[in-house]
């Protein structure tokens, strides 16, 4: 059996450091927040050429928190994408504010740039670019666009650690940045986390504050705040982690050129990498009109795929009251009926890659397998 992610074999392959730094934290007894997370901020901030980092419980929370900040609130319109895990509509509907989604390119599944500007009110925000799969959306219309209304930038970085727009690394690009290090994510905790950077000082107060039931000092509580803390041991994880990402990611991307130079020839859609884009290919997503047969025969060949994401934000029940129909948005929608993504972790090897594109081709070819 192949598996989709093998977050086993990423554990054994660190496992003495990290189970070093788990033991650190429980011999300081430093479980919630404490010097393993305050360091970890720094390092991850560092990494990616931010001033501050304020490391929280989730990425939604990040996201959450991000909004907050920047002032969003009942009322306010947020413009981002329906193709996108449901935690980017549900942080924005978090703050009383609406939602409002701009279909995405359907080359490179991040938002179209060119849809953004008849989709601002006198109630929009703020723009919440996706960097979906591990491309980054297209950032620099979007700063224009965002400079020319007074726009607040949120760049939603979950599925992108470490991605490149133009040779700067995303997150703190825009004026805030969130990150997610669920288990599954390039950079993936042991349990739940997540991030926010900035350059942005204020921001970064308040975001603080915020965090930790809005207390500037301990029992001072200046805003009406969330418990979203980071707990030490997963700031300690992520610390040890963060020192092998960009090896990791270059093993990502060099199994993404192998699956390309295996499977290009077919009728299969294998992803673009945009011209001013570093791609980490948090998921290798194909595209096929066949999807859902695709995967079951693989899944009869022992293969794990996955699928990213099955059903729009704008069609999923939750937020029907939103308004939004079928048609409404074509390529999201289009995009959800036919990607398919491959195993993708930095552990999986040439062997592996090898027989996932030959069964992918024969699948095709309509050979049984």
């Amino acid at each position: 059996m192949i598996p989709f992610l093998d977050l086993k074999a990423q554990y054994l392959s660190i496992k003495d450091e990290i189970d070093t730094a788990v033991l650190k934290v429980l011999e300081s007894t430093q479980f919630v927040l404490g010097n393993e997370v305050t360091a970890f901020e720094q390092d991850f901030a560092d990494y990616c050429n931010a001033d501050d980092g304020i490391a929280v419980n989730t990425g939604t929370s990040a996201l959450h928190l991000a909004l907050l900040a920047a002032g969003i609130g009942a009322g306010d319109e947020v413009i981002t994408v329906p193709f996108t895990f449901v935690a980017t509509a549900a942080a924005i509907c978090y703050t009383g504010a609406k939602p409002v989604f701009v279909d995405i390119d359907p080359v490179s599944y991040t938002i179209d740039v060119t849809q953004i500007e008849k989709a601002i009110t006198e109630r929009t925000k703020a723009i919440l670019p996706v960097h979906l799969y591990g491309q980054p959306a297209d950032m620099e219309p979007i700063l224009e666009i965002a400079r020319r209304h007074g726009l607040t930038v949120i760049e939603d970085a979950a599925q992108a650690h470490g991605a490149e727009y133009k040779g700067q690394k995303v997150g703190a690009i825009g004026d805030i940045g969130c990150f997610s290090f669920y288990p599954g994510k390039n950079l993936g905790a042991y349990g739940e986390g997540g991030m926010i950077v900035t350059n942005n000082p204020e921001y970064a107060h308040t975001m603080r504050m915020l965090r930790d039931w809005g207390q500037e000092r301990k029992y001072h509580h200046v805003l009406k705040g969330y418990n979203y803390r980071m707990d030490g041991i997963q700031g300690a994880i992520l610390r040890v982690k963060l020192r092998y990402l960009e090896e990791w990611t270059e093993g990502r991307r060099a199994h993404a050129a192998k699956y390309d130079a295996l499977i290009k020839d077919s009728s299969l859609t294998v992803p673009t990498v945009m011209p001013y884009s570093r791609h980490v290919y948090h998921v290798y997503a194909i595209r096929s009109p066949q999807r859902d047969e695709l995967q079951q025969k693989l899944n009869e060949q022992g293969i794990q795929t996955g699928i990213h994401y099955p059903i729009p934000v704008h069609l999923q029940p939750a937020y029907a009251d939103l308004g939004y129909k079928p048609g409404d948005f074509p390529h999201s929608e289009l995009a959800a009926r036919e990607v398919l993504s491959l195993p993708m972790f930095a552990e999986l090897t040439p062997a592996q890659i090898n027989i996932v594109a030959e069964n992918l081709q024969n699948i095709v070819r309509g050979v049984a397998v």
